[in-house]
């Protein structure tokens, strides 16, 4: 069995952890860290201290009204994108345990294409 790394659970949700192949379970987002547990395989579960994450960057599309995922980039384990049916929910409950510098908004269609266009990338 998966010892849980938080002492207080804030938030639990499901959500699907994307990954190429979609796998559905549980977020908790708690005082030490944040969890992922998937729902048919116990074996199969990401636990991230607050420590270790750089950032979080929320896919934000009409003013705000719709996130359909956010991406959490770790330091040394790489990236980790997830979908809630409650983003916001979820989103304010991290910015509890994380400044406000780190979460940012990823780039739309159109800054991406434009900084293509000028070689940036």
């Amino acid at each position: 069995m998966v010892q849980s790394i938080n002492n207080q659970v804030d938030l639990t949700m499901p959500a699907t952890w994307q990954r190429g192949v979609p796998c559905y379970g549980k977020i908790m987002i708690g005082n030490k860290g944040f969890e992922f547990y998937n729902e048919k395989n116990i074996q199969d579960y990401i636990q991230i201290p607050w420590e270790e994450v750089t950032y979080v960057v929320a896919a934000v599309h009409f003013k705000g009204k719709y996130i359909p995922r956010f991406e959490i980039r770790t330091r040394k384990n790489g990236n980790f994108i997830f979908s809630v049916k409650e983003p916001h929910r979820c989103l304010k409950a991290m910015t509890k345990y994380l400044p406000a510098d780190h979460l940012r908004r990823a780039l739309s269609y159109w800054q991406k294409v434009k900084l293509r266009l000028l070689g940036h990338e």
